[in-house]
């Protein structure tokens, strides 16, 4: 395997870590303070869409990494859209 495909995988791998942990903070606040207040659900409810967009792209090219990274990132995007949904 060439050094640069190497490298490629490498920064894809970091990419799946820190695109999986984004929500996390936000999702945490949201408990901790129990307010909704200043979230768009216009903002999630586009970013939950994209995201299935990219599971179903993972799951066509069969890319376990990024199936499991999808899924668990629609997960924890899904929740916030849930209660931002709930709020209104």
């Amino acid at each position: 395997m060439s050094e640069y495909l190497q490298l490629g995988y490498i920064v894809g791998y970091c990419g799946v870590i820190f695109g999986m942990l984004v929500p996390i903070p936000q999702l945490i606040k949201i408990f901790r303070t129990k307010s909704l207040k200043d979230i768009s659900l216009t903002t999630y409810l586009f970013l939950c869409v994209a995201i299935s967009c990219y599971l179903i792209h993972a799951i066509y090219i069969e890319s376990i990494v990024f199936t499991v990274a999808q899924s668990i990132n629609l997960s924890t995007n899904a929740t916030i859209l849930v209660l931002l949904i709930r709020r209104r």
